[in-house]
């Protein structure tokens, strides 16, 4: 498992933070049928966790299936040695909303940082095997949600290991939109 230095609480924070501020003031899933959560085939999608994540997640849940991935057999930075959880949730119908991980809860924005160091949320750019109509409507997120994604990813890269993810994840991308940090009351 890889070691984090972020704690369970501070993870625990993270995801309440998340819930108090969506995207949208809707389900954003009853509008495409969950497709982030189901393929068109019908396949269960699934995502890797963050290092440290699995602390505020039960193993004996049924609602989500892990399986453990050796970090150095897939796309991860150099840094990243040990083993990664890999989890797919039992479907829309399973669903534990309080404790979807990290990068559901980001979704449809993922962190990037620019060539000086800074953080910016940007749209996700991954070639998925759905559309969202969040992006692809180009839907105005909330401003509570855009802010506690800038709040909740800058306490998330002090990780190295999570700064690393992100960095290397940065790279690779050629072009993007970011969306402005909200002014504060």
């Amino acid at each position: 498992m890889l070691k984090s230095t972020i704690l369970k609480s501070t993870y625990e924070e993270i995801y309440r933070r998340w819930d108090e501020a969506t995207p949208v003031p809707f389900d954003c899933g009853r509008i495409c049928g969950a497709a982030c959560c189901m393929t068109d085939g019908g396949q269960t999608m699934g995502i890797y966790l963050l290092p440290g994540e699995e602390k505020v997640h039960d193993k004996k849940d049924p609602w989500l299936t892990w399986s453990m991935d050796e970090a150095q057999d897939y796309d991860f930075p150099e840094a990243w040695r040990g083993k990664v959880p890999f989890v797919s949730c039992r479907g829309p119908a399973h669903c534990k909303r309080d404790k979807r991980p990290i990068q559901c809860r980001t979704f449809p924005l993922r962190p990037y940082l620019a060539q000086d160091g800074t953080l910016l949320m940007i749209y996700d750019q991954d070639d998925l095997p759905y559309a969202c109509p969040l992006i692809e409507n180009e839907t105005q997120l909330s401003e509570d949600f855009i802010r506690a994604s800038y709040d909740n990813w800058e306490i998330l890269i002090t990780d190295p290991l999570i700064r690393d993810i992100v960095r290397m994840d940065s790279q690779q991308m050629i072009e993007v939109t970011w969306v402005p940090r909200p002014q504060t009351d």
